[in-house]
Parts: structure tokens; sequence; C-alpha cells
């Protein structure tokens, strides 16, 4: 089993995202179930909808989930495990107070030590615990080892004893702290591979020892991403695809950013024929907005007419084959729907072309059909009387409402049908 946990505070991110679709594509290599979990704890800042936008969103990349999960729903798990550490001695009780642990990091921060609880409360007579009557956090007591974590991209880590450190489990309110919460929630989903970003590794080992405390058996493997940089002015994942940005072309370049992939462009299926954890740069990857658009025109040009027509507004292959022409101009489908619907726009013809615009206005409205642009052309610029170029200039503003572009003989092979909606 593998999952893609999030919380629901915010929109979908890009390198969120990303570690959905390496979870997914590697659950369907592997064969097992992919489930979503969502991390709705901190109700304060859990944003109404955001739960079912974030699954419509994966849902609209391809990706399958056999369930969803509400952390929530587990509250009473996380209680009962942090009371069988507890009984078992491998959790503490710890009355410090807010003040005093602030009081202890300012202490290590300027001494220039990396601050870790000083198990004040580890040991503590029991007669002073059941008469204490002030509030208290539970904490695990620190593991006496260090913890190799085996890693499939970035290696072995091994961590010390104080980087899991005597950490809370239940905060003073009893609910579960992250890191407790996580362990507990991917035993009880029997999670095999957790695929997640590198920013989280330093969390890893103290969800490890949680299980290995509870005496969980089961091995579970890791992948930590490395980080996607620039993501500070990218724009969400709603945000690009209201630009443009087409879902296959966005999951094409987050599954081959940072990594060695057959072919510059492919599918979702095509990603599950061959990803490969193992192949995954070790180092951080940079966003590229530009390359992103490539990839994404790329996809656009492999649309077929009939399809690409929809992204413009029409349903209509003639539309279609005249928006592709427009297609080395524009990499999303914003821009290209801009492009189309100002040929069918109202003009607003420069008055240094105002009486060539009248008199060819005349005569195509009053001129029957042509299948071939020539023939279009000859009698159109013999009945009008015009110079070459000032024809053909009045003519491109009045069948494409542009002063330059692509040959305007292919767009009127596409356009011939609509000549009485466009001129007039």
């Amino acid at each position: 089993m593998l999952r893609f946990a999030i919380s629901p505070t915010s929109d979908l991110k890009l390198d969120t995202l990303r570690i959905a679709l390496y979870n997914y594509i590697v659950a369907k290599q592997r064969g097992e179930d992919f489930i979503v979990r969502i991390e709705d704890m901190e109700k304060e800042r859990v944003i109404d909808g955001m739960d079912d936008e974030i699954l419509d969103l994966l849902a609209l990349f391809g990706v399958q989930f056999s369930q969803v999960i509400h952390q929530s729903q587990n509250v009473r798990f996380h209680s009962a495990m942090a009371l069988q550490l507890v009984h078992e001695r491998k959790a503490f009780s710890c009355f410090c107070s807010d003040n005093w642990l602030e009081n202890k990091r300012e202490e290590a921060e300027q001494a220039g030590r990396v601050y870790s609880y000083d198990d004040a409360c580890r040991n503590l007579p029991v007669e002073l615990i059941i008469d204490n009557t002030n509030p208290f956090r539970i904490r695990v007591v620190r593991p006496d080892a260090d913890i190799i974590i085996h890693d499939k991209i970035l290696g072995d880590k091994k961590f010390i004893p104080n980087a899991v450190d005597s950490f809370v489990i239940l905060n003073q309110d009893k609910t579960p702290t992250y890191n407790f919460s996580v362990a507990i929630d991917d035993m009880l989903s029997d999670i095999s591979l957790i695929i997640r970003s590198e920013e989280f590794i330093e969390e890893t080992p103290k969800q490890e020892y949680i299980r290995s405390a509870l005496k969980y058996k089961k091995q579970v493997e890791y992948a930590h991403l490395p980080l996607m940089n620039n993501l500070d002015s990218a724009p969400s994942v709603k945000a690009l695809l209201k630009e443009g940005f087409l879902p296959n072309a966005i999951l094409n370049y987050l599954v081959s950013i940072g990594n060695k992939v057959p072919q510059e462009i492919f599918t979702l299926q095509e990603a599950i024929g061959f990803l490969d954890l193992e192949r995954v740069s070790k180092t951080p990857v940079n966003f590229d907005i530009n390359v992103l658009k490539q990839v994404n025109r790329a996809h656009l040009k492999a649309l077929d007419t009939k399809e690409l027509s929809r992204f413009v507004g029409f349903a209509d292959a003639e539309i279609g084959a005249l928006a592709r022409i427009y297609l080395d101009e524009v990499t999303t489908t914003k821009e290209l729907k801009a492009k189309i619907a100002s040929i069918f726009a109202e003009r607003n013809i420069p008055k240094a072309f105002a009486k060539e615009c009248s008199i060819l206005i005349n005569i195509i409205t009053n001129t029957p059909y042509f299948e071939k642009y020539d023939a279009f052309k000859k009698e159109t610029l013999k009945a009008s009387g015009l110079e070459s170029e000032r024809y053909e200039i009045a003519l491109r503003l009045l069948l494409t409402n542009a002063t330059e572009g692509p040959d305007i003989a292919e767009i009127y092979q596409h356009i011939k049908n609509y000549i009485g909606e466009i001129v007039k």
C-alpha cells in the first residue's frame, strides 16, 4: 500500500502534486493499492471544501485512489498507542511549562548548540506525577542507538538519538503531534513504501522510531524526492490549469524534472512503464516555467484537431486545424483561445487602411464561395483594383484582425466556411 498525505490548508502546489504522482505511479508498478490521507488535525487552518478540491484535481491528473482517509478519524488509535507507550515506560509525562522550554531553547541557541529536551521529567517519581495538577505533555523516551534510514533515492541516512530527541507525541490538550499521528496512520494503513519530499527526511527517524517502539514488524521503505527550487513565485496547480496548461503537460514536466526519462514527451501510462526511483536525481531541481511552456506546447500539438478546437470554444475540426497553425506562437490554451477569438472579434481598422478594407468588405460579402484561396484572391484582388501590397495588408486585417501572422492562404483554408461571420 502506498499513500499520498496532504493537509487541506492551501491550494495544491506543484511539488505536492509531484509527490502524489510518484506515489501513484509506483503503486501501479508494484500492483499495490493507493490511498489518499487528508491530514485534517489542525482544524483552525483547514479550508472548507479544500479536501474535495484536492481529490478532484488528483482525478483530473488520472490519479485513482482506492480509499480516502481523514486523519481525524484515527484520533482514538493515536491516544491508545500513546497510552500503551506510557504503560510500557517508553513514554513519559512532561510538566515543563512553555516558558521553561522556551528559555532552554534560547540557552541552547546562545551556546551555539542544537536544542534537545533535557529529560527533566523523564524519571519523576510516581507520586509527583499523580499529585501534579499542572498541564502536561506526553514525550517518547529518546532512542539509545542511532537510527538508519535506507532511502531508495538518497541512500542510507544515519540519525543520532539526539536528532530524534524525547519528542512530544501528545500535546497538552492531548491531541497527537504530527510525527506521532503519521507514524500510527501509516501502521494502520499497512503502508509499504513512503515517497515524500526531502524536506521531511529529518522527521522520518522519529516516525520510524515510534513504530519500532510499538513493536511494529513490517519494514517500511522510503524514497525522499529532492526539493524543487524556485517555487516561491510558482503558480499553484489550479492557477496553471486556469492559465491554459494541460494536465498531461504538467504531469509530464513534474515526472521528468530531475529524472532520467527515455523520452521528452509522455503520458501517465507511459510513465508507469519506465519510472525508476533509483534513476531520480539526488540533488535539488529547479522549477522552470519556460520549460513547462514548451512541454505544454508539445502536448497541444499532439491533440487531434477536434479536441484542440474545444479548447478555443468550438467543436469543429477546421477551427482546430486553424488553432494548430498558431501553436508556434503560443504555449497555452488561454493564449491560443485569444488568438482564435480575435479572428471572430469586431474589427478596429486602422485609418490608413479604412478605404481598402471598406472596398474588400463590400466585395467579399457579395463574392461567391471559393474552395481554394488562389481563386478567392484572384477574384477579390481584380474586383478591388487595389495594389497588391495594400490589398494583402487589408485582407489580413479583415481575415485575422492582425497585421501579421501565419500564411494567409493556410488560414483561409480553415475559415472559408466562416467568411460571412468574420467579414461584415
